[in-house]
């Protein structure tokens, strides 16, 4: 059997933004890695002239409008999804049902009720790899950060302070969209951005145990071609936590933040020091240690994890679509068999049941499993 038999086919829904970030990865992923090439199979978009067109760029050798087909076919080992919210459930679920693997875009799903059901096809299918797309846990500055708090150089975690700021839906003016409605969008920021800072926040201090927040819809209607429609999503949402440690936490989101173009921000204060991380500057780590005046300023590396394969010297920089080339090696890993770095569906759960509990909270105390 050739290298080429192989190697796992592909089949990617969707060609937005993250398609072609999905695209990028699989292109990039052997040359990165040094594994064997996926093999692009098909591509799937609405029209067959977007299709054909981007099939041809991304490298894929068919193009479909069906994505039943594309999920079904017998050349597709992975399917990659980078479709609107509402349709994540039904591709990935289909995917499952056809023996695939899955690597699908956050949000999980629309609702709390669907990320369960997700999770409960995927385990009952323990042979197929799932992964979600939260990326920012590729960065090497972030994996330096666990690796630092993993081994004990802060002490013990005892506090987290998390925002993540963007201003895409500042403008009043901006169009009414699907991404707006519950039945297209799901949550608002929470679904959009928030989740992905739940992510990095349970991969830091671990599970949260209490919250308490408050959710708000800053321009509650937007301009369409019929007239204003309403806004039924969150804007932005703040919450006060309490981790499974006893450690507690401060969190905050935004769409609307006026300035903000991706302030995915937090700081870990432990008993023995201080880490610092803000994805604006994502190739910086701040680091406090007792005794020391103030912050040391550590720049990503090829000492870190990850970024040698990409290039040997420090202080050149790392990107977005590069922490997406990372996530594709490691769905590859774990369908060769080593561990699932994640999240998975699993976690993908654990995710979804906070965002969820912080939309639902309305300034209560929600004990995590009591209202999910």
């Amino acid at each position: 059997m050739s290298e080429t038999d192989k190697a796992p086919g592909v089949a990617l829904i969707g060609t937005g933004f993250m398609g072609k970030c999905h695209a990028m990865a699989w292109n990039n992923v052997a040359t990165v890695f040094g594994m064997p090439r996926p093999r692009l199979e098909v591509l799937c978009d609405v029209t067959d002239a977007s299709a054909r067109t981007h099939a041809a760029a991304f490298g894929f050798r068919r193009a479909t409008t069906d994505w039943q087909a594309a999920v079904a076919d017998p050349a597709v080992d992975i399917v990659s999804i980078t479709t609107p919210n509402g349709l994540h459930r039904p591709m990935a679920e289909a995917a499952l049902a056809a023996g695939k693997h899955v690597w699908l875009e956050k949000p999980m799903a629309l609702t709390l009720e669907d990320a369960k059901a997700m999770a409960a096809l995927s385990a009952a299918r323990p042979g197929q790899v799932t992964m979600l797309g939260y990326n920012y846990r590729r960065s090497p500055a972030f994996q330096a950060a666990r690796a630092l708090i993993a081994a004990g150089e802060i002490g013990e975690p005892r506090a987290f302070r998390g925002v993540y700021d963007e201003d895409y839906s500042a403008d009043p003016a901006l169009p009414w969209s699907w991404r707006l409605t519950r039945e297209g969008g799901g949550l608002g920021a929470l679904g959009d951005l928030g989740c992905h800072l739940v992510s990095q926040m349970i991969a830091l201090m671990g599970p949260v145990a209490e919250l308490t927040a408050m959710t708000q819809i800053a321009i509650p209607r937007r301009p369409s071609p019929d007239g204003p429609k309403p806004v039924e999503n969150e804007d932005s949402a703040l919450a006060l936590i309490r981790f499974a440690s006893g450690a507690q936490g401060s969190f905050a989101t935004s769409r609307v933040a006026r300035g903000r173009k991706c302030r995915l921000q937090w700081e870990v204060h432990g008993s023995d020091g201080t880490l610092v991380f803000d994805q604006e500057n994502m190739n910086e780590l701040w680091l406090h240690r007792t005794g020391e005046a103030g912050f040391t300023r550590h720049l990503t590396g090829p000492e870190q994890p990850d970024f040698a394969a990409f290039c040997p010297g420090a202080g050149h920089n790392f990107g977005f679509n590069e922490m997406k080339v990372i996530e594709a090696r490691d769905l590859l890993a774990a369908i060769d068999g080593a561990p699932n770095t994640g999240p998975d569906f699993a976690e993908g759960l654990a995710i979804e049941r906070i965002i969820h509990a912080m939309a639902a909270s309305e300034g209560r105390p929600v004990t995590l499993g009591e209202a999910t």
